[in-house]
């Protein structure tokens, strides 16, 4: 098991890794996530796996006969913007791993297995987070998704049409029972508990939203302080109002993305646009906090002579995963179930009414979407043996 993990994280390592940063670049339909996707179905391939694509490009490999009532597990390979090595990859690399340690206990199962790699989960393209498990659902349309843009301008549709993708999506979640998702955890509560390895209970409810400010371009040097029209004030005033509520309320709330125009360092801006992510404990919460940052919003460029308007670009509800499914999984190992602030696939498959279960390996700083998240060696392989025992006792196999 040991070589088998070790050698397929060698080699997915270099795919989309910056030199300077050491963070990744594995934006979904570019050439480093599309040679990711190209590793993948080389790996299942080797394994003697039945490879599927979609016009979407979701990959799914089968192990078993049949396409129904199966288990499926897996994750995701393309990443934020210079972000880590393990959110995503090493639920892609465990899931194969999984499938070399059964079939080294000699272990058949009676119900199909699947490892599934989902395209655009960290939205770090086109906006939406797990597009490719919405699309594959139906909770986002394609009459939606086709026209949404990336920074470039470029619509969905033309750059899954550069790939050779229609756009259509698998029919082979129809035949899916149960989904488990290995992720690497995205925080310190199993550090704190001194565990390996966790068990999901919900993630917590979270959406993006755009702000843009309007206000009026004009010269740095000459236009009196008092008669700027100065969008970048506005938003300056809301990001920290943003931090302060929720401190206060104890959610999350980041501003993590500007765009500025005209951009230029001698002119005062006539736009400005700044994406919030904002996540909290329950949806009453949420709605709470993205009303109190737009009213201390609104009220600061009612004073700065600009105006704001706040659209919802993504809103994800609260997910409670099955907690007969997590117990079932967890109580045989006295694994801990633990909350999530992250969202993920597992959360899709689970609003669609999939019975889903995450398990989560120990990060030991916590940091993730950064070029320094991490998870050690030890960690990672004793997160393939859960997935191992949680695949065993899911497809009912013999040994």
């Amino acid at each position: 098991m040991t070589d088998d993990f070790e050698q397929m994280w060698r080699d997915l390592l270099p795919l989309g890794r910056s030199a300077s940063s050491g963070g990744y670049f594995r934006q979904p339909w570019t050439a480093p996530e599309r040679e990711a996707r190209a590793w993948f179905v080389e790996q299942a391939e080797a394994r003697g796996l039945a490879v599927e694509r979609d016009g979407l490009g979701n990959l799914v490999a089968w192990w078993g006969t049949g396409r129904t009532d199966a288990v499926l597990t897996g994750s995701h390979l393309d990443s934020v913007l210079d972000g880590g090595a393990y959110d995503g990859p090493l639920g892609v690399v465990s899931a194969l791993a999984a499938v070399d340690v059964l079939r080294g206990r000699g272990f058949e199962p009676r119900r199909p297995v699947a490892v599934g790699a989902f395209v655009e989960e960290e939205g770090s393209r086109f906006g939406l987070a797990c597009l490719g498990s919405r699309l594959l659902t139906g909770a986002t349309s394609w009459e939606t998704a086709r026209v949404l843009r990336d920074r470039e301008g470029l619509a969905l549709e033309d750059a899954l049409a550069d790939e050779g993708l229609d756009g259509s999506r698998g029919t082979w979640l129809d035949g899916v029972a149960t989904f488990v998702e290995l992720h690497v955890e995205q925080g310190r509560d199993l550090v704190d508990r001194d565990e390996a390895v966790g068990v999901a209970s919900a993630i917590w409810p979270h959406g993006r939203y755009r702000f843009d400010f309007a206000g009026e371009a004009n010269h740095a040097g000459t236009t009196r302080m008092e008669d700027r029209r100065d969008p970048m004030l506005s938003y300056a005033m809301t990001a920290l109002a943003a931090n302060k509520q929720a401190r206060v309320s104890g959610q999350r709330a980041t501003f993590g993305r500007v765009d500025v125009r005209p951009n230029g360092t001698n002119a005062v801006p006539s736009h400005v646009t700044a994406w919030l992510d904002a996540r909290a404990e329950s949806s009453t919460a949420l709605e709470q906090l993205l009303a109190d940052v737009e009213r201390q919003a609104q009220e600061r460029a009612g004073r700065d002579g600009t105006s704001l308007t706040v659209t919802a670009e993504s809103v994800s509800p609260e997910v409670a995963f099955d907690p007969a499914l997590a117990a079932r999984i967890a109580e045989p190992h006295r694994w801990p179930v633990i909350p999530t602030m992250a969202g993920h696939d597992a959360g899709v498959l689970s609003a669609a009414g999939v019975p889903t279960a995450m398990l989560f390996v120990r990060n030991p700083t916590g940091v993730s979407h950064s070029p320094d998240e991490h998870a050690e060696t030890a960690d990672c392989l004793a997160g393939v043996t859960a997935l191992a025992d949680t695949l065993a006792l899911l497809s009912g196999g013999e040994q």
